[in-house]
């Protein structure tokens, strides 16, 4: 396919991209956008640095892979570099979407389909604002290297975001509901957990009272016990944190108790209800990684470079946002394993409490942030009135040993729109969730 300078190492990844973006608000068109197109990111590498190029000029391949070795140094062993070694040489093709493409979706198909959730959002006395997104994208990547990889995949997404604004009296409340699935067939049949949805929201708006600031123990739904684990863990786990720092190695330690027993944390590619990624931008076969084994430090993600440098495997998480960037260490389905609890057991042992639903967003490295939108009392063991949670905040390590239940399912939660960001990565696709969680002790405001 190319000719690869010898002496150096080389890798090019295109991806094929189409998409569709139609935009609404308040039954006003802003926006139908179809768009189809290539590009590619080329690397070279010398032993000593990467050298990159993006463009979209497929035809001129070759040229950007001469340019880029006309300026890396001649490398005779670069075969015996470490980063290099890690690079695994796969020859395989997964193409899942061919049939059920998004493309072959007419256009007027899904606008008709956004359409058919304006009804609520106009009749509606508390929604004085809405918008309307429709989104859909499939992306088949080739990647190829000058070891002899060559892989083929696919991956594709789809659905709708619904976004309002609620008044009531004096109270204002934006909130929003989504349907995502892999193809445009499986976006139908919502129409009851939409219409539940904004009851639920009606309600919370017109009935939820303030917390009282304190400790409380918590129970965290399948999504927010994912972005919690997403945000104050996964993150810990990508491993170019780590790279070149000889405390933070020693401080993260694997065999390092980090969390409750009962407490398991993974990161894989191929989970049904997850991103599709069972290759990294290396071309890397993405496994399930353990970060967290029964409260132990198990393992962590990498790309080649991070693996070389640590001495560990690589894990097929080096993944970029789109063609334009350089792959980087990045989660991918980041969940909790289930517990030996159900759901109604669960909520037994907390008599009173706090029971979070739902997110606005979270953050948090060493220490974390969860700001609900959606809260719950909960007394005498059941769910009682709603609550105005401002944030959840705490210490990573202590809140991961204060997980004391968690229930016997889990669920795994992908979005269309928005995602995680990175080193101006943003946003890159991931997908995350859980069992029902319960943390004792958390610090409510």
């Amino acid at each position: 396919m190319f000719k690869f300078p010898k002496n150096l190492y080389t890798d090019v990844r295109i991806e094929d991209v189409f998409e569709t973006r139609i935009a609404y608000t308040l039954n006003k068109l802003d926006e139908n956008r179809t768009r189809k197109y290539s590009g590619a990111f080329i690397r070279v590498f010398d032993g000593e640095r990467w050298y990159y190029s993006a463009t979209t000029n497929i035809k001129g391949l070759q040229a950007e892979i001469d340019s880029l070795a006309c300026v890396a140094r001649k490398n005779p062993g670069i075969l015996k570099n470490k980063t290099v070694k890690k690079m695994q040489v796969n020859d395989a093709k997964r193409i899942n979407y061919a049939q059920n493409s998004v493309e072959k979706i007419k256009n007027s198909q899904k606008d008709e389909y956004l359409q058919s959730y304006f009804g609520r959002l106009n009749s509606e006395s508390k929604i004085k604002m809405w918008r309307a997104i429709y989104s859909d994208r499939r992306v088949v990547k080739k990647f190829v290297s000058s070891q002899g990889a060559r892989v083929e995949f696919d991956n594709q997404k789809c659905g709708a975001i619904l976004s309002f604004d609620m008044a009531y009296k004096k109270k204002m409340m934006p909130e929003s509901f989504q349907v995502c699935a892999k193809d445009f067939k499986s976006l139908f049949g919502h129409e009851e957990e939409y219409n539940s949805y904004l009851k639920k929201c009606f309600s919370f708006i017109e009935e939820s009272v303030p917390v009282k600031p304190g400790r409380y123990n918590v129970i965290l739904s399948p999504m927010t016990a994912g972005i919690f684990a997403h945000e104050s863990f996964g993150h810990k786990s990508e491993a170019d944190f780590m790279t070149g720092d000889e405390t933070m190695k020693k401080e993260w330690a694997i065999g390092k108790k980090v969390g409750a027993p009962i407490l398991t944390i993974c990161d894989g590619g191929s989970h049904p209800d997850g991103e599709e990624a069972p290759f990294d931008d290396e071309g890397n076969i993405k496994k399930e990684t353990f970060l967290i084994k029964k409260g132990i430090l198990s393992g962590r993600l990498h790309s080649a470079a991070t693996a070389a440098d640590l001495d560990e495997e690589v894990t097929g998480n080096a993944r970029a946002v789109n063609f334009e960037f350089e792959p980087i260490v990045r989660m991918t389905n980041t969940y909790i394993k289930a517990g030996n609890m159900t759901r109604d057991e669960l909520f037994k042992t907390v008599k009173n409490g706090i029971y979070v639903e739902k997110l606005k967003h979270g953050s948090g490295m060493s220490t974390f942030t969860l700001a609900p939108s959606l809260a719950y009392e909960i007394k005498d063991c059941k769910i009682g009135r709603p609550l105005n949670v401002a944030v959840i905040t705490g210490n990573v390590f202590e809140t991961l040993n204060d997980i004391s239940g968690l229930s016997d399912e889990i669920k795994i939660y992908s979005f269309v729109s928005g995602g995680c960001g990175k080193m101006a990565q943003y946003p890159l696709s991931v997908s995350f969730g859980g069992p029902y969680t319960f943390v004792k002790n958390m610090n409510v405001q």
